[in-house]
């Protein structure tokens, strides 16, 4: 028996495996020593063998409280991720699953692969309207991706914005994104149709190339935590955000949606940026419509449950949401999905999913579509 985690996102420490009845792993520190949740590994060697995985000092991870009520995700051809038995005593993690064949994958989320990534940036730039640019380097030297799609040379459309995994370990965040784009490029859909009739999307996949394949939860290749960044981005310690902040500044934008996921929350839920000095009650009224829409053409999106909202002018503006709308003055709203399954929408088979979450990609197209003649104001 087996277990390793040398390839991409992979991220373990194996402290006993030898009797599949009694695997002890440990979870390493992101880079900077500050975050410790996602895992990523693979277990070969146990075919028809029951299996007790035990995760240790859980209780010093980064959010304790997301390890309640969660199902550890597991897959045999990495495509199809299913949740598997989890118990969560406060301290360790115990993961029971008696594989059927002889390798299996087990992870925090169902992994999105850098080359995944790669596959979904050349199959975008097929696309006659699409303009694949590189904004710069990470500090591992990845290429900072941005999908330019819509006529951008036409200086009456809307410049709309999507960024997401700002943190590594949020994958649902890069499979939301495959499904905004794939309808994005759908010629025929109206929606979509429409949408580049009259905008511009500017899109990064993903914000922390170097994170995502060093299997981090949270912080960049320097320890930094990107979504702490905004409000003086360098080149020396965050420039993924360096980057993609100048491009903003250089174009322009009019509205920004910036995907997460959550450890805590079992919602899909926005975080608006009501509290930055002064908000207009044009971008309040803005954010609760498209809310609103995303409420109506989603079952899985609700507005009950989220963050608690700050007070007027208490924002901290080091977020990328409220850095964003405070500069540009343009609704810009943090969209956050669960690591756990929904609850008033659960699928006990695969909680929430690579599925799902590109579903609700899709559905954000409509939830736009629903406020674009007041996104200018």
């Amino acid at each position: 028996m087996k277990i390793s985690s040398n390839f991409d996102s992979g991220n373990i420490e194996v402290i006993n495996a030898d009797d599949p009845a009694h695997i002890r792993l440990r979870i390493p520190y992101d880079a900077g020593d500050e975050f410790m949740q996602w895992f990523h590994f693979r277990l070969n060697g146990a075919k028809d063998q029951d299996c007790t995985i035990i995760i240790e000092d859980l209780d010093k991870s980064a959010y304790p409280s997301g390890w309640e009520y969660y199902r550890a995700c597991a897959s045999y051809d990495r495509e199809t991720w299913f949740r598997v038995d989890t118990d969560f005593d406060g301290e360790e993690m115990t993961i029971r699953h008696t594989p059927q064949l002889d390798t299996v994958w087990f992870a925090y989320f169902a992994p999105y692969t850098r080359e995944r990534h790669h596959d979904l940036i050349a199959k975008c730039q097929l696309h006659p309207r699409v303009r694949h640019e590189v904004l710069g380097e990470t500090l591992d030297g990845e290429d900072m991706d941005l999908l330019v799609v819509g006529d951008d040379y036409a200086d009456d459309r809307l410049k709309l914005w999507a960024i997401a995994r700002q943190h590594p370990g949020e994958t649902m965040a890069e499979w939301w994104m495959e499904g905004f784009l794939t309808r994005l490029l759908d010629d025929h859909d109206p929606v979509s149709r429409e949408l580049l009739q009259r905008a511009v999307f500017y899109v990064v996949p993903n914000m922390n190339p170097d994170g995502s394949r060093r299997g981090h939860l949270r912080t960049n290749a320097a320890g930094a935590n990107l979504n702490r960044e905004w409000a003086a981005p360098s080149l020396e310690r965050s420039p993924e955000v360096y980057w993609v902040e100048k491009k903003m500044r250089e174009i322009g934008l009019d509205f920004c949606l910036d995907v997460h996921g959550d450890e805590g929350l079992p919602y899909n839920f926005i975080a608006g940026a009501d509290a930055i000095p002064d908000c207009p009650q044009r971008l309040i009224d803005l954010r609760e419509a498209f809310e609103a829409n995303l409420r109506r053409v989603s079952p899985d999106f609700q507005s009950e449950h989220g963050y608690p909202p700050k007070a007027a002018g208490e924002a901290n503006l080091t977020y990328a949401s409220t850095h964003i709308q405070n500069t540009f003055q343009a609704l810009t709203m943090t969209l956050e999905m669960p690591f756990k399954d929904t609850v008033d929408t659960p699928d006990y088979f695969q909680g929430w999913s690579p599925e799902r979450s590109q579903k609700l990609g899709a559905s954000c197209l409509d939830a736009i579509w629903g406020i674009l003649p007041d996104i200018k104001g």
